[in-house]
């Protein structure tokens, strides 16, 4: 249990200074652009879900929860709003940077989210395009999740960078004594590693509102207990703290539930499409 405990250390903290150096650089360029991507996705219009999705990619500091206040005033279409749940990166990216993964992964991963969040958000629009357009029913939240908006660039990265390393030392002090004690065998059997219905699992996994969630899928996949398959469909379902604002803010329950159901068919559907094509391939 010792070396266990020592080998989480070490993984962690040798991960540190690159997680602390790409949550500099996305909170840079967040603070830099923040205001501008709620100007671009309130004026977008039509083209919503592709804006919305385009700027879901980025790991930035609660703009699902921005884009869940935007739809609770009215200010966006649900199309616009699914695409970013579904693009939303949460914290994979700077797991997959800081464990310096192969480029080609990681930009495969962003295209299938940033493509499905646009095809899905833009054809729920379409399909509600003759529905009237709702006044506005609440005052617009402002602020997010993590209040850091009136932070420095730096105090903001490390808050975020602690934050990610706390959680990934207890998610890779899990994995690692599964895998010490039972093997790799555990997680494949727990995720059906291998089935076509594993997607269904792993997005069930996605929808936990934790930033927690994209870490352990993230590291999933890179210990390879998950296919590339479920790792989509986990990754497209995880919006972060999204859905908790969401049913604590909008007062529709049953709209709050569809909303929930399309982001986890959407996930768990195209996880499952996947996974037929590459056994197939």
């Amino acid at each position: 249990m010792l070396d266990i405990v020592l080998d989480t250390c070490m993984d962690a903290i040798k991960i540190l200074p690159f997680l602390f150096l790409t949550f500099l650089l996305v909170e840079y360029l967040e603070h830099k652009i923040k205001n501008k991507n709620q100007d671009w996705i309130q004026k977008a219009g039509k083209f919503g879900p592709i804006i919305g999705s385009s700027l879901g990619i980025a790991p930035q500091c609660g703009f699902s929860i921005v884009a869940t206040n935007l739809y609770i005033t009215r200010i966006v279409s649900l199309g616009t709003l699914i695409a970013i749940y579904l693009s939303t990166s949460d914290e994979m990216l700077p797991i997959l940077l800081a464990q310096k993964t192969d480029f080609k992964i990681i930009i495969a991963i962003l295209f299938f989210k940033w493509m499905i969040g646009i095809c899905i958000g833009m054809g729920i629009d379409f399909c509600l395009r003759k529905r009237k357009r709702e006044e506005v029913q609440y005052a617009l939240c402002e602020h997010d999740h993590c209040h850091c908006e009136s932070e420095s660039v730096l105090l903001s990265s490390w808050k975020h960078t602690m934050s990610t390393f706390f959680y990934l030392g207890i998610i890779t002090f899990i994995v690692n004594v599964l895998f010490t004690y039972y093997g790799e065998e555990i997680f494949e059997k727990l995720f059906l590693k291998g089935s076509i219905f594993s997607p269904f699992l792993s997005s069930l996994l996605g929808l936990i509102p934790s930033c927690g969630a994209s870490i352990m899928l993230t590291e999933l996949y890179l210990e390879g207990a998950i296919t590339f398959s479920s790792c989509i469909a986990g990754l497209l379902t995880g919006s972060g703290t999204a859905f908790l604002v969401l049913f604590k803010n909008n007062k529709n329950i049953k709209e709050n539930i569809f909303i929930l159901a399309i982001v986890y068919g959407a996930g768990a559907g195209i996880g499952f499409i996947l996974e037929i094509l590459l056994t197939l391939l």
